[in-house]
């Protein structure tokens, strides 16, 4: 069992760090889901690759031996919202690391117009705003099942979504360019003038 008090790794480090393609899917999967940092993305790769060896390991028992092992995997597939109710076990094999971090509450909260964009979702997460099943949940990590889908909400208080600020700032800015326009033309004026001037005193 070990020492309770120790804390155990949770994913691990890849075996090339410095590919460059892998390098590159990562920056790009880290900014589609507002991931803090890689450590993120590689304890979801390594929880994924954790189920994917099971099924390995399941494939290669008698049909008898694993019929009921297959069908509690298949349902923690089902239960995460990864698969469906008529999922077959090499289903499990085709899943994606973006599969699953499109079920993290951070995803999720941004998902459901609960937020404006993912930093927002996540800054919202770890204040404590956000609730799962009526319960405050402030881990931007955790995985939403399928049966708390539905009841993701905001924790007490609803935040207000300043989404209309976009039409007062360019109003703003329109009324910029049209008084630096307006001065521009009066100093155009003034100095038609002043030549028109200098013009009558040289006559």
């Amino acid at each position: 069992m070990g020492d309770p008090k120790k804390i155990r790794k949770k994913f691990d480090r890849p075996k090339k760090p410095w590919d460059k393609a892998r390098l590159e899917t990562e920056k790009g999967i880290m900014k589609t889901y507002g991931l803090k940092n890689k450590k993120e993305l590689w304890r979801f790769e390594t929880f994924l690759r954790g189920k994917r060896q099971n099924a390995r390991k399941l494939l290669t028992l008698h049909l008898e031996e694993r019929h009921g092992k297959e069908a509690e995997l298949i349902k923690s597939f089902i239960n995460l919202g990864l698969l469906t109710e008529n999922a077959a076990l090499d289903d499990a094999f085709s899943l994606s690391v973006e599969a699953l971090l499109e079920r993290r509450l951070q995803t999720m909260v941004f998902r459901k117009d609960l937020a404006n964009n993912l930093k927002q979702a996540r800054q919202f997460i770890v204040h404590g705003h956000i609730a799962v099943n009526g319960r405050k949940v402030s881990l931007p990590n955790y995985v939403v099942r399928a049966g708390e889908e539905e009841k993701l909400g905001y924790f007490g208080k609803p935040m207000l979504l300043e989404k209309a600020l976009e039409k007062p700032v360019k109003a703003i800015a329109e009324k910029e360019i049209e008084k630096k326009a307006e001065t521009v033309e009066v100093k155009a004026v003034a100095l038609e003038k002043k030549v028109e001037k200098v013009k009558e005193g040289v006559e």
